[in-house]
This record gives structure tokens, sequence and C-alpha cells, in this order.
């Protein structure tokens, strides 16, 4: 008995991209998949930070204020090495699209090439950016924490182009001593399982009697004004606060305290700029792979570069990241 099928001509064909769907190689999709899942996981992040950022906004540490350090220079150079950084790796992002172009034309002399600049300039990153971190968790003036958690900063007016202008002032400049012979605890010399963290350089006591004996020096709080400018403090009320609500004198920042301003700020950077770094020194770490094959001659033999243009993939979304972090954290 003869059994007719009807046919409708999609027999076979469940998958009719084939070992190239959408015109890209298996390669290139799986790497378009990861870039899309981790764009979403990084949006996710700098939309908490965003949401985080106008909750607080009134007390939000100031970029300028915060990010004003050039390694071996001594000054306030607000955002220049940011901005360096930013132009190195975009640079970098521009010898990957040479080293790719040179792929296609099979030039491995000029793929090797590019691809060591390609990697110079993600190492000058991932180091500025280790040196960044340096320098914003070791602090430069110092602040006193009030009993509420906000920052108390010091500083005096200066005279700059014939305006009064607010200049930041560190603790050491205006304070004498520290901490004397106070044992810090440790579970050896006091309650066996409690250990004390890293004894402050100075007491609130004496703070407080180094601004008393520098009448020029004032206190302002995290709280912005109209003109987006911290709020300084009479002299009266500079003292009033150092007495009556300092608790800790800060350096730098950490997961606990921040001289800057608000603690979650410190959060904020250290796991966003940590988590894009990551991705940064991992694209290094490919990108010299890939580097050394170019050497051996193992994309020749395969008779393309699809590698390059994969990782080079990978490297622009890096970049592109770093547009949004750069945005988000030093010019917004």
């Amino acid at each position: 008995m003869n059994t007719t099928v009807a046919t409708t001509g999609t027999e076979g064909k469940t998958w009719g991209g084939g070992s190239q769907p959408l015109k890209a190689s298996y390669g290139k999709m799986m790497m378009w998949f990861f870039i899309v899942s981790d764009a979403l996981t990084f949006s996710a992040f700098l939309a908490a930070y965003g949401f985080s950022r106008f909750k607080f906004i009134d007390s939000w540490p100031i970029a300028d204020e915060v990010f004003t350090h050039v390694p071996f220079f001594h000054g306030n150079y607000p955002m220049i090495y940011v901005a360096f950084m930013t132009f190195i790796l975009i640079m970098s992002s521009v010898t990957m699209v040479l080293a790719v172009d040179a792929g296609h034309h099979m030039k491995q002399k000029a793929v090797t090439w590019y691809m060591f600049l390609t990697v110079i300039g993600g190492l000058i990153f991932v180091g500025s950016q280790a040196w960044e971190w340096n320098t914003f968790i070791k602090g430069e003036y110092g602040a006193v924490q009030t009993k509420g958690g906000n920052i108390l900063q010091f500083g005096e007016y200066v005279d700059v182009d014939g305006e009064q202008k607010f200049k930041r002032v560190a603790v050491a400049d205006f304070v004498k001593g520290g901490h004397g012979e106070r044992t810090q605890h440790q579970s050896k010399n006091g309650i066996w399982y409690v250990s004390e963290g890293i004894l402050p350089e100075y007491t609130i006591e004496e703070v407080y009697n180094g601004l008393a004996a520098h009448e020029n020096v004032l206190v302002r709080n995290q709280i912005l004004n109209e003109e987006g400018e911290k709020t300084v403090l009479s002299r009266e009320e500079s003292l009033k606060q150092i007495k009556d609500n300092g608790t800790l004198v800060v350096h730098g920042a950490n997961l606990k305290v921040n001289e800057y301003g608000s603690p979650l700020f410190a959060d904020f950077f250290f796991f966003i700029t940590g988590f894009h770094g990551f991705h940064v020194f991992s694209g290094v770490v490919i990108n010299i792979i890939i580097f050394f094959n170019v050497i051996l001659g193992t994309y020749e033999k395969r008779k393309n570069y699809e590698m390059v243009e994969k990782v080079g993939l990978y490297w622009h979304f890096v970049d592109l990241v770093w547009v949004f972090v750069f945005t988000f954290f030093y010019l917004v």
C-alpha cells in the first residue's frame, strides 16, 4: 500500500542558515551573543549608578575635584589624565581596526605591528587605571566623617585673578600630632576575638585644636548649593560641626569611607571601573595570544584572519563601554 506524503519544500531545513547564520560564522555569532549579554550587564550597573546618583544628587562628589592627579606632576589637573587614558584606549581601537583590515588583505607583517600597538595601548590603560585606583584609595587631603556619615572637608579662600575661590587644605597642613602612645588593639593584646582596624593618623580632638589655631581654615560639607558647589560653613559653624558631630578622620576612599563624599560613590567606582578593567585586562591577554599566533603564521596557514576579527569585536565593545563609564563617572 503506497502512502502519498505531501511535501512543502521545508524537509531537512529546520535550520536554513547552515554553518553561517546571518552570513556570519558560528564564532562571530557567539561573540555577538556574548557582547549583547555583557552589554545588558553593564547597562544594569550604570542604571543602578544613575538611580543612586539621582537619589543623592545634593551630596554626590564632584568629579573635577576627585580626579585631579597626573603621574609625576604635582598640582591640580582636573580630568587631564582620565582624558589621556580614554584617548589611548580609543587609539587602540583604531589600531585594532587596522589589524583587521590588514588581515582581510592577508598582510601578516602589518597585522603583527597593529596587534602589537593594540596590546601596548591596552597595557597603558590597565596600568593607568591601577595607578588611578591607588591614588583614589590613598587620598590627598583627608576629611572628617560625621555621626550621620557625612563628610566635612577643609579649605581656605584664596585670591585667583581677583576672585575669591575656595581651595582645599590637607588635614596635615593645620593639625599637629598623632595618636601618640595609643596602642592599636589586636586580638593578642585585648579581647581575643577582636582586632582593630588601622588607627587614624589624627584624632577629632587634634583636628579641632588645629582648626581653632588656624583662623583662615574653614569647613565645607558635601551638600551642593545652587551653583553646584559644596557649601562652605562659617568659622563658628565649622568649629561646632567638628566638635559636636565629628567621629573619624578619613583619608582616601574604600568600601567603608570616602573622603570625597558619599561612600556609595566609591562603591560604584570600584565595582564598575574594576569590572571594566577586568574586561580590558582579559582583552589584553587574548590579544597577546592572537599576536603570537600571527607571528607563528597560524592564520596564514588557515588562509584567514577571522580570529583577529572576532577579538576585534570584543575590543571595540570594551572601548564603547568605557565611553559610557567615562561619561557617567567623569563628565556628567
